[in-house]
């Protein structure tokens, strides 16, 4: 068993997340990364490679492939080579990459997303074609009919989320077929992040990559993947793309060129320590995460000014406050001592997004602060 209630002091160290409103009596549920201590296999295997003192340039050796190659094997049921991986400092950098690496005009997404899925095309100067995701089934899932209604020929590339952040979709098998026949109908490559793929919240949800469902597809395919929110260790920057098709690879790689450089020491050892050990950490750290939702569900279910979708995966919860009616319901919060993510940039300022992966007894005073924030309307 595993202490994921063990409270973690971040503020003793500078971490983004609660240093955002360091002085201030706000406990920060914002940014996409946990309270929990990493799997002990991480933590032994990091001092176990620091003890040696020297990090000079290294090498990946073929037990890292081969722990990444089972690993996704195992979790995924897709077999995948060591040629195709290349390594990146992160999704974000990866997305950056393959809007370069494509030759597309526009790039089309989904809303509401992950801001940098608006802004990497931006930055390679390509123009955005968003399109609304729906409600459906009491889930939020992709609209075909207004995606139809968008596209044109100068769009080359389409930016998929999932597990879908920010709101916790995992995409079906029947879902991802639809996405891949549309793509293959318009000669599309799809970018695939896949970040949060390991957090599963229902045992019976699946994940599946959609590069997995046919050699088509995989032809066309970027898939993003990192331990990082797994594991808790997006902050030594390990992550990697899984390109099948030699060309767009090498384009990718091309692309990639002097700006992205050498693996990080530490970053190699923790992926591999998780991808080989951390199996039975993840599995429980899984329960935890359902339990933590089953609370925010049911503080949301007690106030109908709020609304949350059914959610498949993530420690994130994309909560409807537009009932609410007030000027920014992420500043509402924040006056009440909860610091969550404003839902504009994602997409909807009447929105906000709360990270759950944190302690019970943390995500407990989160709560009563906003069910306090709620009771002052």
């Amino acid at each position: 068993m595993f202490n994921f209630d063990e409270i973690v002091d971040r503020t003793k160290t500078p971490c983004e997340k609660w240093n955002k409103y360091k002085g201030q009596d706000v406990i920060p549920a914002w940014v996409a990364d946990m309270d929990f201590k990493s799997p002990p296999c991480v933590i032994e295997a990091l001092q176990k490679r620091v003890q040696e003192g020297v990090f000079g340039y290294t090498d990946i050796d073929d037990e890292t492939y081969d722990a990444m190659i089972a690993f996704v094997k195992r979790h995924y049921n897709w077999e995948i080579k060591k040629e195709w991986i290349l390594f990146t400092h992160g999704v974000v950098s990866s997305m950056n990459i393959a809007c370069m690496a494509v030759e597309t005009a526009s790039v089309m997404t989904t809303t509401p997303i992950y801001p940098h899925f608006i802004k990497a095309p931006k930055h390679a100067n390509k123009e955005v074609l968003a399109i609304a995701m729906k409600e459906e089934n009491k889930r939020w899932v992709l609209d075909f009919e207004a995606m139809e209604k968008a596209i044109n020929p100068t769009c080359k590339l389409f930016m998929l989320c999932n597990p879908y952040n920010p709101a916790g979709t995992v995409f079906t098998c029947k879902e991802l077929e639809s996405l891949g026949d549309f793509c293959l109908k318009h000669d599309l490559t799809i970018c695939s992040d896949e970040i949060h793929a390991d957090l599963l919240l229902n045992p019976e949800t699946k994940h599946i990559p959609i590069a997995s469902l046919s050699e088509a597809l995989a032809q066309k395919s970027i898939t993003l993947m990192a331990p990082s929110k797994t594991f808790n260790i997006a902050g030594l920057q390990a992550s990697f793309a899984v390109i099948p098709n030699a060309e767009l690879r090498k384009n990718f790689k091309r692309t990639m060129g002097s700006m992205v450089g050498g693996i990080n020491i530490l970053g190699i050892t923790a992926l591999k320590a998780a991808y080989l050990e951390g199996d039975a950490w993840l599995s429980e750290l899984r329960v935890y995460l359902a339990a933590n939702l089953k609370m925010v569900q049911d503080f949301v279910s007690k106030n109908p000014k709020l609304k949350l979708l059914g959610q498949e995966a993530t420690f994130l919860a994309w909560i409807d406050a537009s009932s609410l009616h007030v000027k920014s319901p992420y500043e509402f919060f924040v006056q009440h001592g909860v610091g969550l993510s404003d839902g504009e940039p994602f997409g909807n300022k009447n929105f906000v997004r709360l990270n759950f992966g944190t302690q019970k007894s943390v995500l407990e005073e989160i709560l009563k602060r906003m069910q306090k924030a709620m009771d002052s309307l």
